[in-house]
């Protein structure tokens, strides 16, 4: 009977102890760019902390470089409080166009091993992206496509334009972790560039802005920034600042002068950086039914369009990538409800205003949201289908974009160039 006890006591103590070492065994981890080429930032959770929080990295598996960094304790604000602690480590003096392999942890649980490419140095080379938003944890169909396109390396970069898991803090959190656990099978191996949208509202975006770590994330919380990559500028900014005023009517300005002088300063460095892209959730225009605000003023017309609209075609923002609507819609060049197409036989050479694109379908609980019968008259191309959006900015003059059908198994419904011979608000004249 005592060996028994024994035996029964240390399977218990041996429970007790795994028990322990999942709360501190790293998972959600995920990949970010920063302000600079030869820096990666990696971010994971446990749900107890740790003495340290370490990236052992390097171009082989001896993983002969450590790289330190901090955690700060997570809260969700649901009636559980469930707390986590995220992790963040930078990785710097990184080489171009290297392949480093690379696990983060601690001493008490290290994750699986991933791999990641750095970008190439300077500009004269041709960025690739998958964009999307809305995807949900439940029925993310376009997912296990993205897993098959990361893996064969098609990519360098994922841009996800708002609304995440459906929602994060649903079940005191635990969607988010579901959410960050199935993304980790792309995001641990590419930088996961994110806007914030509608979905992540609750709390005062406090899972959006706790579980991502974007550029200059300590100033503006993820809720707005810039980066360069390539030929482009890319600028993210929140759409919801004019949804959600109870949270701060400051951040309207404050955004707003923020996009001002990044745009200035973009603007200065465009002989360098020609395109000037931005990303943001809600539509200025769309043609859905569904009564968002994009459907309801000026035929199209959303609020966020009063306010940025003639910002960014001031300064001959080039692309402007939205979601929210569940749905792909690819619009003619449009300033103010005018289409400014370049030509009639060829509207994105040298066109004479942005080229919008709405990539809301990459599969959510959701569903789809439906379309007018008629469509409007800046309506290029629009598509119900589950899918995602890949842009490639191939040099300083062309840019091509592909809309991928997840329904019709991977075929490429609808396929742009955008061929610009002069960038900036002179390209409009």
């Amino acid at each position: 009977m005592a060996i028994t006890r024994c035996v029964m006591l240390i399977m218990i103590l041996s429970v007790l102890e795994c028990c322990k070492g999942i709360q501190v065994q790293p998972e959600q981890i995920h990949l970010s760019a920063t302000e600079r080429i030869d820096e990666m930032m990696v971010t994971w959770s446990t749900f107890n902390d740790t003495e340290e929080s370490l990236v052992k990295f390097g171009n082989n598996l001896t993983l002969s470089m450590v790289a330190k960094g901090t955690s700060t304790k997570f809260i969700d604000g649901g009636s559980e409080k469930r707390a986590q602690f995220i992790h963040r480590v930078k990785l710097s003096g990184l080489k171009p166009a290297e392949i480093y392999y690379y696990h983060c942890g601690s001493a008490e649980g290290w994750s699986p091993l991933f791999i990641f490419q750095t970008f190439p140095s300077g500009t004269e080379w041709s960025p690739r992206f998958a964009v999307y938003g809305d995807m949900g944890n439940e029925n993310a169909q376009s997912l296990s496509r993205l897993q098959e396109d990361v893996q064969q390396g098609m990519y360098h970069s994922i841009l996800h334009v708002g609304d995440f898991a459906y929602d994060m803090e649903n079940d005191n959190a635990r969607v988010g972790d579901k959410f960050m656990r199935q993304i980790e099978s792309i995001a641990a191996y590419l930088p996961y560039m994110t806007a914030t949208g509608n979905h992540e509202y609750a709390y005062n975006f406090s899972n959006y802005k706790n579980r991502f770590t974007m550029p200059n994330f300590k100033e503006t919380a993820n809720l707005w920034y810039s980066w360069d990559v390539g030929p482009a500028h890319i600028i993210s900014f929140s759409t919801e600042v004019y949804f959600f005023v109870y949270y701060g009517l400051f951040l309207i300005n404050h955004q707003l002068e923020w996009l001002k002088q990044d745009l200035e300063a973009a603007s200065k460095n465009r002989a360098e950086r020609p395109w000037i892209i931005t990303m943001g959730h809600r539509p200025m225009y769309c043609s859905n039914t569904d009564d968002d605000d994009c459907t309801k003023a000026n035929g199209g017309f959303s609020l966020i369009g009063y306010e940025l609209e003639e910002l960014f075609y001031n300064y001959g923002v080039d692309v402007e990538l939205w979601a929210h609507e569940h749905t792909y819609e690819r619009l003619l060049p449009v300033y103010k409800g005018k289409v400014m197409s370049g030509s009639a036989d060829a509207p994105y050479t040298n066109p004479k205003a942005p080229v919008h694109i709405i990539t809301g379908s990459a599969g959510c609980k959701e569903r789809h949201d439906p379309f007018t019968p008629t469509p409007a008259p800046w309506d290029g191309f629009r598509s119900q289908d589950y899918g995602y959006t890949r842009m490639t900015i191939t040099n300083r003059t062309h840019l091509y974009l592909e809309q991928v059908s997840d329904d019709k198994n991977g075929k490429i419904i609808d396929d742009i160039w955008i061929i610009k011979e002069k960038h900036g608000p002179e390209a409009w004249n």
